[in-house]
């Protein structure tokens, strides 16, 4: 494991999920555009990407929601450094990074995961990190997405898909990030908050009122939501978090 950094060079976020297809990457470019636009040298990582296709030769992470989310970050933020230190670890099936690894003879290598990361700690002033899948997907062999976290010394930004479900599933992933330390002594992984996103045009009848149940049965706090296709429905200082 690659000896990180953790401190007051650490300046910001781990974006996660609930699950698949919830739209972090759709969220994290909202979030990268904000920073830029406040004059902040932001800086955007995703560790490893899989269902990656092929564009010149080479492998590009690619989203439901974003027709590539590597590149939506890298704009996002301003094309910052190269394609290459966004998404170091590629892989093409359409399966967890190191199932999609094995697929392809390889292995996700865990320290690159973490010694990507340390291009942008330092030449940027704030970078935002994007994991695979949700808060427990896992990553290499032997990590999952909150390993990472924990290791960055990152707080959570939990994206939820705005859908029948969304209260069970934000619950389990914020339950799961308050026990980490029992699992990991010695380590804290803390939720900064809740983006609630609205991931197709219309939803089901409880699209109306998950944001209010979200602000009341979860303990972090609702930061804002996401209409389709459009922005977060209220300022947030994301440096503060």
């Amino acid at each position: 494991m690659a000896n990180i950094k953790v401190g007051p060079l650490n300046r910001g976020l781990f974006i996660t999920g609930t699950g698949t297809e919830v739209g972090k990457t759709y969220v994290t470019a909202l979030i990268a555009r904000q920073l830029v636009a406040e004059g902040v040298r932001v800086g955007v990582y995703k560790p490893a990407a899989s269902g990656c296709h092929q564009e010149g030769g080479t492998l590009v992470s690619d989203d439901a929601l974003v027709s590539n989310d590597a590149v939506a970050l890298w704009e996002a933020a301003g094309r910052p450094l190269s394609l290459e230190a966004v998404c170091p670890q590629r892989f093409a099936a359409p399966l967890a990074p190191h199932r999609a690894a094995r697929e392809e003879g390889r292995r996700v290598d865990a320290a690159l995961l973490r010694s990507g990361y340390d291009v942008w700690r330092d030449a940027f002033d704030f970078v935002l990190v994007e994991g695979a899948g949700g808060l427990m997907s896992p990553l290499s062999d032997d990590d999952y997405n909150a390993d990472l976290a924990i290791d960055l010394g990152l707080p959570l930004v939990v994206v939820a898909a705005n859908r029948l479900g969304v209260i069970n599933d934000t619950l389990q992933t914020v339950i799961t990030a308050s026990v980490i330390d029992s699992l990991r002594p010695g380590k804290e992984l803390r939720v900064a908050g809740v983006v609630l996103n609205d991931v197709a045009p219309t939803g089901d009848a409880s699209r109306a009122t998950n944001a209010a149940e979200l602000d009341e049965r979860v303990g972090p706090p609702l930061l804002g939501c996401v209409k389709w296709a459009g922005g977060i429905d209220r300022a947030v200082n994301w440096q503060a978090l």
